[in-house]
């Protein structure tokens, strides 16, 4: 990545702050999506048989018995669409949303936590709506192996799983979800990256590392990555079902949340909470530390991302 010399002493557009982080998503998929399709198999799986009752370790054996280790990339596709409509948004947005607050109050007044909050939530919010489809062909096509044979879909691709979704129920079927899915991605953009960006200025100052420094991002984004996953798995959870439901079982999520807890006890929110913050805390340190660095990068050193 070449550097560039962005206007105003290092100020860059929406647009650029919105490719670095999909970039940094997408390059992250590779080693993080094993986890997700062990996760959505998991929070799919209803009652006490299946993946629910394997736990993350015996899933992931069924699935590499069964589809062999491919299986584990079953629909990363999915995954890279999300990145380019999703991660673009929630990374973009945010550090947009920072530097231009860090601008505007001047150096010696960064902005306080709580507006660093609603930053993320707004970024993740935004991201949720635009990343929907993508969110949804990500679930079925991640859970469709666990399905009875006769009930599987068979997507080729994410794209070929947007438009059967658009021409077999109707366009408005990529945002089935859409509720859980924005409720999700607010909850869990605006407690990760405030917290994150907030950790990785005390950080620094406790250890004397540098703010940009991958120990110091390491630390920040781990920390961080716990606290989302306990605010964000229970619409997690409720977003998986009503994305992959045959028919319409579930009128919305608090009826889908209702039926699940009166199912299978309050516990069944937090469902694959393990291989959700497995996946989440490697994804966020290795999706945020790139997105960092290739902000630096890009920009001569003149400014981050967080």
């Amino acid at each position: 990545m070449v550097a560039h010399a962005p206007a105003e002493g290092g100020a860059l557009s929406l647009f650029e702050r919105g490719t670095l982080g999909a970039v940094a998503g997408i390059c992250t998929t590779f080693i993080t999506h094993p986890l997700d399709v062990i996760r959505v198999q998991m929070q799919v799986a209803e009652g006490t048989e299946g993946a629910a009752a394997r736990g993350s370790i015996g899933t992931t054996m069924n699935i590499v018995k069964n589809q062999g280790a491919l299986g584990l990339y079953e629909g990363i596709s999915a995954a890279w669409l999300r990145q380019v409509l999703y991660g673009s948004f929630r990374l973009g947005v945010f550090s947009y949303l920072l530097d231009f607050q860090k601008r505007a109050a001047g150096p010696d007044n960064p902005p306080p936590f709580w507006q660093k909050v609603l930053m993320g939530t707004a970024a993740g919010c935004i991201g949720g709506v635009t990343g929907n489809p993508a969110e949804l062909a990500l679930v079925r096509m991640g859970a469709d192996a666990s399905l009875p044979e006769a009930e599987r879909r068979n997507y080729k691709s994410s794209i070929d799983c947007c438009i059967r979704v658009a021409r077999e129920e109707g366009p408005l079927a990529l945002w089935r979800g859409v509720l859980p899915t924005v409720f999700r991605a607010g909850t869990l953009a605006g407690s990760l990256m405030a917290t994150a960006s907030e950790l990785k200025i005390k950080v620094a100052a406790w250890t004397g590392w540098a703010q940009s420094s991958v120990k110091t991002l390491f630390v920040a984004t781990f920390a961080a990555s716990f606290v989302a996953n306990i605010f964000s798995t229970p619409f997690d959870v409720v977003k998986s079902r009503i994305q992959q439901q045959v028919g319409n079982e579930y009128s919305g999520m608090v009826d889908c949340a209702r039926k699940s807890v009166a199912r299978e006890g309050v516990g069944v929110l937090w469902r694959g909470f393990t291989p959700a913050f497995v996946k989440l805390a490697p994804y966020s340190i290795i999706s945020i530390t790139l997105f960092e660095k290739f902000t630096v990068l890009y920009t001569g050193g003149k400014g981050g991302a967080i």
